[in-house]
């Protein structure tokens, strides 16, 4: 066995194979002789590491193998330091019972189905890594070979990191409105950047600087970094206060529904978090700052790029974007980066677009893959995860491991000349039988991979949808090159084809909702049957589901789902979806089972008349015009999308003359109220009443 040389700048990995007592007695006679010990230890549940550095990384993969948290962990190991991973013996770790199948697995799946490819895939680069050295059960351990310390660094570590910390106080020292967006891999010291720029800030007089990022423990390095900047503070986790002035972390949506006043917004970890809420952001506050991971568990900043530049040249008069390149906590060239990179997939890429450029339906060709024939096959893998990477904000190493390997998971693609140009991830759900699915409907049991029939049964009181099966697509992503061809359209048309081949009786989708998204499903014939209460937590969008019927049954289904959507939908939007966006509400209502011409008596008639033509002010005519305004929204009525919006806005959510007034830029209330009279006239015309 080959001694363990551990560089004062180089990371290094040794893997111990074997039993889990073997393993772990290994591990801790190793960190001894190295003189590490006790090192952090990730077994199943990650801790809390965010904003730590750490010499000695052991992940036990006999307690689970999470490829976030492992991704997470790793990049706390600093140089010098080792990765010890604790494995069952390599040709038995695909079969292994690893704990975190049960997160992959679905109610009516035998464990066995879950497949071991992530895993296979694993070690297949675990052996062909020359930097990785492995231990089997009964090998003697390697000796380490102590290195010097490194050297302790100052407040910044690289060029890099001083220009990022520069270019952020110079967007709240500077010009408004010319924001600073840093992107760097994990490791390059972007958020001790932004704790940097905000306690200089603090220390030059500046009084408040506001953090915001998905979640409040995001932030922690950067307030770790401030902290050691300015000294002695009262800290408390998301703030520190520091005489007069403040660093203080706020949610993003709560930074949008409150007034706070900032000299400076900073965004961390910007690529999880939805564009809308970005858009919000950067339209509230003119001195504010962005800093995304490119790639890995905080959120993929390659597609954050794609969608977000374009608002930033619309929204602002001038932002610079600045990368770090040079590692702060190890050297460039660094093993574990790469073998980290390598497991999880993080180099993934979609084709580039010059060679998808030209790509049209009519020359592509979709099929479903052999998952077994694509672990194997790590271009169109990288294709594929990158592509999913890079169109959903959302997409974790995790996402690998389930779509390898996941029971009911079909993976769908469209492919022009080789390369992947459109994908789909498909579940297979549903089946159950009378009794399981009168306690779904009843809440008394939530079978775990099976959301669309769960959420209808037990939000819409569909008793028979757990019955039924069907196909729920996961992600679908378009290769931003060629979107708006049909290859979006060509690929649901085969993924349904498939899913009624199969004896399916429903397809359907679950994501977060915004008018585009829900236009591109409803061309395809997919219908709204619900949207979730409350914003979802990573998207800060409401969830909507849509469903397309394909047997008989399948289709009795839907029609009923949106009968009963219908029927809650117009009231909810008064009260739990009273903030929901009234563009979205508006297209939620098209084409919704409501009563059209509206239910009006010769006296209702006469009050839209009185009210349309200024005889009669708005709150004497309340119940009319909801009826008329829910009619009209479910209808073929010839509105523009401005006066839907007021009708939503005013008429069906109860908001304030005020608040409408400022969702339409009108001045007022009198604004306001000529513009709805203006909208029901035209209206009555439609409905041909007569005055």
């Amino acid at each position: 066995m080959q001694n363990l040389h551990l560089s004062a700048r180089y990371r290094r990995c040794v893997v111990l194979a074997g039993s889990a007592d073997w393993c772990r007695h290994g591990a801790r006679t190793l960190l001894a002789r190295a003189g590490l010990s006790p090192g952090v230890w990730l077994a199943g549940a990650s801790p809390r590491l965010l904003g730590t550095e750490t010499a000695a990384l052991v992940v036990d993969a006999h307690a689970g193998f999470d490829p976030d948290a492992f991704g997470l962990a790793s990049g706390t190991l600093r140089g010098g330091g080792v990765l010890v991973l604790l494995t069952p013996p390599l040709d038995q770790w695909p079969d292994f019972d690893d704990p975190q199948r049960q997160r992959i697995a679905v109610a009516l799946r035998p464990p066995s189905e879950t497949g071991g490819r992530f895993i296979e895939r694993a070690v297949r680069i675990l052996r062909a890594d020359p930097d990785v050295q492995i231990v089997r059960q009964g090998e003697a351990l390697p000796e380490p070979e102590a290195a010097s310390p490194p050297p302790k660094p100052p407040g910044w570590r690289t060029d890099d990191q001083q220009h990022a910390v520069d270019a952020v106080v110079r967007v709240a020292t500077g010009h408004r409105r010319r924001p600073v967006v840093l992107t760097a891999d994990r490791g390059r010291g972007k958020s001790a950047a932004f704790g940097m720029a905000a306690a200089g800030l603090l220390q030059r007089g500046y009084k408040r600087v506001l953090v915001t990022a998905p979640r409040i423990d995001a932030v922690d390095a950067l307030f770790a970094h401030a902290q050691g900047a300015l000294g002695d503070v009262h800290a408390r986790r998301g703030r520190i206060d520091w005489r007069d002035a403040s660093i203080r972390f706020v949610a993003p949506d709560e930074l949008l529904r409150t007034d706070h006043a900032a000299d400076l917004l900073l965004v961390d970890e910007a690529a999880a978090i939805p564009a809308p809420l970005l858009t919000g952001l950067l339209r509230r506050y003119p001195r504010i700052a962005f800093a995304t991971t490119v790639h890995g568990y905080e959120g993929t900043g390659r597609g954050f790029a794609v969608r977000f530049n374009r608002v930033l040249d619309r929204e602002t008069r001038g932002w610079k974007a600045l990368r770090l390149e040079t590692p702060v906590r190890w050297a460039a060239g660094d093993p574990v980066e790469r073998l980290v990179s390598d497991l999880l997939l993080l180099d993934a890429a979609a084709a580039a677009d010059e060679d998808v450029a030209d790509a049209a339906p009519d020359m592509c060709s979709v099929e479903t893959l052999d998952r077994d024939r694509l672990v194997d096959d790590e271009a169109i893998l990288s294709e594929l995860f990158g592509l999913l990477v890079l169109a959903h904000y959302r997409t974790r190493p995790f996402d690998l491991r389930h779509m390898l390997d996941g029971a009911n998971i079909d993976i769908h693609v469209t492919r022009c000349r080789g390369h992947v140009v459109a994908t789909a991830v498909v579940a297979r759900e549903g089946g159950f039988d009378a009794d399981t699915s009168r306690a779904i409907q009843a809440g008394e049991t939530r079978p775990h991979g099976h959301l669309l029939p769960e959420s209808l049964a037990a939000h819409l009181g569909l008793g028979q949808a757990p019955r039924l099966g069907c196909a729920r697509v996961i992600r679908i992503a378009v290769h931003p090159a060629v979107q708006g061809r049909g290859l979006g359209a060509q690929l649901l048309d085969f993924v349904t084809g498939r899913a009624r081949a199969a004896g399916l009786d429903y397809v359907g989708s679950s994501f977060g909702a915004t008018p585009g998204l829900l236009r591109f499903w409803q061309r395809q014939d997919f219908l709204p049957v619900r949207l979730s209460i409350r914003r979802g937590a990573a998207s800060g969008e409401h969830s909507a589901i849509v469903l397309k019927g394909l047997s008989s049954e399948g289709e009795q289904l839907v029609q009923r789902a949106r009968e009963r959507f219908a029927r809650h939908f117009v009231h909810q939007l008064a009260d739990p979806l009273r903030d929901v966006e009234a563009p979205l509400a508006a297209e939620l209502l098209r084409g919704l089972p409501l009563s059209c011409p509206p239910r009006l008596d010769a006296s209702d008639w006469q009050d839209l008349q009185a009210f349309a033509h200024g005889r009669r002010i708005y709150e004497a005519c309340m119940g009319p015009l909801w009826e008329l305004a829910c009619s009209a929204l479910a209808g073929d009525s010839p509105l523009q999308a401005e006066e839907r919006m007021l009708l939503v806005a005013r008429v069906l959510q109860r908001r304030t003359w005020q608040e409408t007034a400022a969702l339409a830029g009108l001045p007022g209330r009198r604004q306001v109220s000529e513009a709805l009279r203006r909208i029901v006239a035209a209206l009555l015309e439609c409905y041909d009443a007569d005055p």
